[in-house]
């Protein structure tokens, strides 16, 4: 039987696609949203240290399967590699309702006024498609509030001198108590003249929208929040979205490519149900929010006579540009017993080398980790600590609760050829041709990561660390769980993928709406940027398609 039209469908239930849906469905729209993966509740939590979606070697607790969801790997030497997303280089992100939502660390950042602006500010270095976005912090600065106020979020930025203008505080104060690491961190960085703040979450500290408190625990980054004190979008504004009944989730269904008429508009999407059976949903709009590497995958699988190499693909920029974020840092061992056990851990953030480093191109934020689970702490050791044998058990004895990290996000410079291709042989369990990721960092990335690591052991060492160690990156292709850039935002349809209302030039109808958009990814987490730019294009697309749906 055929599925009736509706208004709209929504492809991914991650950080973006529920709250364009929740946007259109209160613009009185009837939307579909399609996720492939399952909705996993609080009750799905289990608090395994081996089996998380930070530590994939037996699997992802919140998707995707292993089986039957390949991708290729073009390494550095040029070793082309077909991995499970268990296996490093994957580059995965969750795939069930709410997305990396569900088990992130939460942090929630907003991007600063030089971010959108970086290739005005800094000049473009060779070898990069470094570039200005179509849109300031001040066409966002709206959307991070209403982000902030309707989802949640904990903290305080009022000691960070280098924010944007913002009109309100942040609706929930930091958790309390702060933490050992935080009393160490905040007056070492006060003795060096930095400016330490509490880091923003998307967390509740006290109850708040009918949910409680974070509770501290351990078990907080790479897993669900037991008590659902951690706000993502399949615990905010799904469920608001659902209660309105003009909005239908359908989980575990896989769309195979967006459908266009010999008009050359979009008619709506064909999909594989759980069983396996393929429908075809009509819709007047079509928004894509897969995330950067599955998002360039859907347009480029959705070719036809009038879009021969992917829609949105006519100057070949779809599945270019991709970027994740450059982390680098160092790690401190102290005299006495820093580790207080309390979650989630990371508490205390600098801002200071975000920009003005000299002779770089931005940076980005440090902040103290979230606690380390022991099967993780084979990264925390020294360069002459072995991985393995009595060493290394001798090391995680003596120093586990005496080490601090600093870590951050670099601010990555992108290139034309860090990239998602299809690739012509693999396929997946439908039969659909899987992601081919290849391309290298920008050397000058590189250069700005070292930096930020050094900054983070003079951090360390004004704490009172009586060794320190750096933590570098290499050059291999970027991604990972802050991916972005594979569908760029611009003005210009031969430069870009979407223009400022994240509408993809070719196609009145189409939208993408995702970290694949940013032209550049900020040097902090982006899913508040994520957040604030779907409720952004949600009001666009509501007052774009008005006149067509009446």
């Amino acid at each position: 039987m055929p599925l009736p039209m509706v208004d709209a469908v929504v492809i991914g239930a991650g950080a973006g696609g529920p709250i364009v849906a929740h946007e259109l469905v209160r613009a009185g729209w009837r939307v579909v949203l399609l996720e492939r993966g399952k909705w996993n509740t609080p009750w799905d939590c289990l608090k395994d240290d081996l089996r998380n979606q930070r530590n994939p070697n037996l699997g992802n607790p919140f998707g995707p399967e292993d089986e039957g969801n390949p991708r290729v790997i073009v390494g550095m030497d040029g070793k082309v590699s077909v991995v499970a997303p268990y296996e490093g280089g994957y580059n995965n992100n969750a795939a069930c309702v709410g997305g990396g939502t569900l088990s992130y660390g939460a942090m929630a950042w907003r991007f600063q006024p030089t971010d959108f602006r970086m290739a005005s500010k800094y000049g473009v270095p060779e070898g990069s498609t470094l570039a200005d976005w179509p849109i300031s912090y001040d066409d966002l600065e709206p959307y991070y509030e209403k982000a902030e106020w309707e989802l949640g979020v904990s903290g305080d930025v009022s000691n960070d001198p280098f924010k944007g203008p913002r009109k309100k505080a942040l609706p929930m104060p930091p958790v309390s108590p702060q933490g050992r690491e935080f009393e160490i961190l905040d007056k070492a960085a006060r003795k060096l003249g930095l400016h330490p703040f509490h880091i923003p979450m998307l967390r509740n500290s006290v109850p708040y929208n009918g949910r409680p408190a974070c509770m501290r625990c351990r078990w907080c980054v790479g897993f669900a929040c037991e008590v659902d004190a951690k706000n993502g979008t399949q615990n905010t504004v799904l469920p608001v979205a659902l209660k309105t009944g003009l909005l239908e989730l359908r989980t575990e269904c896989m769309t195979r490519e967006i459908m266009v008429d010999e008009h050359g508009r979009a008619s709506g999407v064909r999909y594989f149900d759980r069983e396996g059976h393929t429908w075809e949903q009509p819709a007047r709009v079509v928004i894509v929010s897969g995330g950067a590497i599955e998002s360039a995958r859907l347009l480029l699988n959705s070719a036809t006579k009038t879009f021969p190499n992917g829609l949105g693909n006519r100057y070949d920029w779809v599945g270019r540009n991709l970027q994740g974020h450059t982390y680098t840092g160092a790690w401190g061992l102290f005299d006495e017993i820093v580790y207080d056990d309390i979650g989630p851990g990371a508490t205390v953030a600098i801002s200071d080398f975000n920009h003005g480093n000299p002779g770089m191109r931005g940076g980005g934020a440090l902040c103290n980790e979230f606690i380390r689970l022991p099967y993780q702490f084979v990264g925390a050791r020294p360069p002459e600590v072995p991985r393995w044998g009595q060493a290394y058990k001798d090391w995680v004895r003596q120093a586990y609760r005496r080490t601090i990290s600093v870590m951050g996000p670099t601010q990555e410079m992108p290139v034309f050829d860090s990239r998602i291709q299809l690739d012509p042989q693999v396929r997946d369990k439908y039969g659909i041709p899987v992601a081919r990721i290849s391309g290298p960092k920008h050397p000058h990335t590189l250069e700005i990561s070292n930096l930020q690591a050094k900054h983070a052991e003079d951090w360390l060492k004004a704490a009172g660390a009586t060794k320190t160690w750096l933590k570098l990156s290499g050059q291999g292709t970027s991604g990972g769980q802050h991916q972005a850039g594979t569908c760029r935002m611009g003005n210009d349809a031969q430069t870009s993928v979407v223009d400022a209302n994240c509408r993809v030039h070719d196609l009145e109808n189409v939208y993408v709406v995702d970290a694949s958009v940013n032209v550049t990814n900020g040097g902090f987490n982006p899913v508040l940027t994520i957040m604030a730019n779907a409720y952004r294009v949600g009001e666009k697309i509501a007052q774009a398609h008005a006149r067509a749906r009446g």
